[in-house]
């Protein structure tokens, strides 16, 4: 693996491997608090359940974990049955003063699920509350639990001939619930990229009661319920089950790939498609580099992954536009074909393995990061260089970025980062990298983040991103819902 690495990347490695702390070996410290014995059935406080429940997928996360590091695990893990159950842990909770921290894959790389500086805590599993519940054919709608993965809920609609058409990166193990509380970005890369633009009601338990919105297809009554939900991360109330919009599997499609000379001529190829309405599935550009490492590229040219798909109607049309545009702005396109010919194949399989084969960087060295944003195409040349060249200047490894989702006005630019690691060091460098790529990010009009969420990690930029009125107003409601601050304290405010 190290040798592989390193004739990719051009990186020195040692080629020593090294071990991960066998579980066996870790020490946690006891437990604070036991759950009552009402709630002893669903909770437990094995060595193996606080671990697989202290952290995220980070590498920062994944390093301490590799070394035996499980800094502040949970004291219990409670895994709910039913709403009732919910209900009982947080009436617990609150009596005994105890943070509660929603679970669902434990997907999350900003530090969202981990039980940071708190005195007391619990790790509230969802995995249980994982059933498609109610489907409506006549509306496209279905009635799912928060707790449901993605391949499980997707098998269930499956018997029903439906989708749901949102595919994130963590897609095998994340769940509707962790989508909704993040404000996920998934399956399309434009039009509707968020998990958001699939949900047509929440609901959530909170300690001072159920909060659920009318299932609706669109209302301007207020403030929007659910919306106050998405993006919540867990401090409003744990989500519990969403109506979503669903949809007859696509039986159209058409994939190609594009190479261009600069990533800037793909960008402004890729701004033309946005902006001509066409609405591709599939519209993510690869600089030089990153299409190298996951696609074959030579290292010299910018990728286009371009795809559309109906379940209606042949997509010929859209796809012959979108070529036209291609060709306008220099770039040079195979011809259409199935969704997993050619680079376009060869991206999408990488993508998919990317996750799994990041967990194998603290053995063989290097250290990793990814990270986010959006800003206006206006603005996107020079957030591209100066966020490059900052992190660049900490990491002195490689940096490739591409666009992940494409808007009408602007781009959702994805960072990557590979460097050779210090060994003891990989903490610091990883906090490095991230206070540089978030400072750059900010200075240069982006947002703190695109789709990764906010959680502790992001939690400094945040603040200063986010409005001080808006930030008193969510406190506000926070202190309505959740008087004891038990909700997932850290993250948002």
């Amino acid at each position: 693996m190290a040798e592989l690495m390193g004739s990719f990347t051009g990186f020195e490695l040692d080629g020593d491997l090294e071990d991960p702390v066998p579980a066996a070996a870790v020490r946690l410290p006891a437990p604070r608090l036991a759950p009552p014995a009402a709630l002893a059935e669903i909770c437990t406080a094995e060595p193996y359940d606080r671990m697989t429940h202290t952290y995220g997928q980070a590498y920062r996360d994944l390093i301490r974990a590799f070394r035996g590091r499980f800094e502040g695990p949970p004291d219990v893990v409670a895994y709910p049955r039913t709403e009732p159950d919910v209900e009982r842990v947080l009436e617990w909770a609150e009596r005994a003063g105890a943070a509660v921290i929603p679970y669902g894959g434990g997907t999350s790389v900003v530090g969202g699920v981990e039980a940071r500086g708190l005195s007391q805590a619990i790790s509230l599993d969802l995995s249980r509350l994982g059933q498609v519940l109610e489907v409506d054919p006549t509306s496209l709608a279905a009635r799912i639990q928060a707790g449901a993965a993605g391949p499980v809920l997707n098998e269930q609609l499956g018997e029903h001939g439906l989708t749901l058409r949102h595919f994130p990166q963590s897609y095998e193990l994340s769940t509707l619930g962790g989508w909704l509380a993040t404000r996920a970005g998934g399956h399309f890369a434009t039009l509707a990229t968020h998990i958001d633009d699939l949900v047509e009601s929440v609901r959530a338990i909170t300690p001072r009661g159920s909060w659920e919105s009318r299932r609706l297809p669109g209302s301007g009554a207020g403030v929007s319920p659910d919306r106050m939900l998405l993006g919540s991360e867990g401090t409003l109330g744990v989500i519990t089950e969403a109506w979503v919009r669903v949809q007859a599997r696509p039986v159209h499609r058409l994939t190609t790939s594009a190479t261009f000379d600069s990533f800037d001529a793909g960008a402004e190829a890729v701004r033309a498609i946005a902006q001509a309405g066409l609405h591709p599935s599939n519209c993510r550009l690869l600089d030089a580099a990153e299409a190298r490492l996951t696609s074959g590229g030579d290292g010299e040219h910018a990728l286009l992954v371009l795809a559309f798909e109906s379940a209606d109607h042949p997509v010929e049309p859209w796809m012959d536009r979108a070529l036209e545009l291609v060709r306008t702005h220099g770039g040079r396109a195979d011809p259409p074909r199935g969704p997993r010919a050619g680079q376009s194949g060869a991206w999408r399989s990488a993508f998919l393995r990317m996750p799994y084969l990041r967990n194998s960087y603290p053995a063989i060295g290097v250290v990793a990061e990814t990270f986010e944003t959006a800003v206006t195409w206006d603005r996107f040349p020079a957030l591209h260089q100066t966020v490059s060249a900052a992190v660049r200047e900490v990491a002195r490894g490689i940096v490739t970025c591409r666009l992940a989702f494409v808007y009408p006005d602007g781009p959702a630019p994805y960072f990557t980062v590979l460097t050779p690691a210090r060994r003891g060091e990989e903490i610091s460098q990883w906090d490095e990298i991230k206070a540089a790529a978030s400072e750059a990010i900010l200075a240069a009009g982006g947002t703190i983040t695109h789709h990764h969420a906010v959680g502790r990690d992001h939690r400094p930029w945040y603040d200063r991103q986010r409005p001080d009125p808006f930030a008193a107003a969510l406190r506000g409601a926070k202190a309505a819902v959740d008087p004891a601050g038990i909700l997932n304290p850290g993250v948002l405010i």
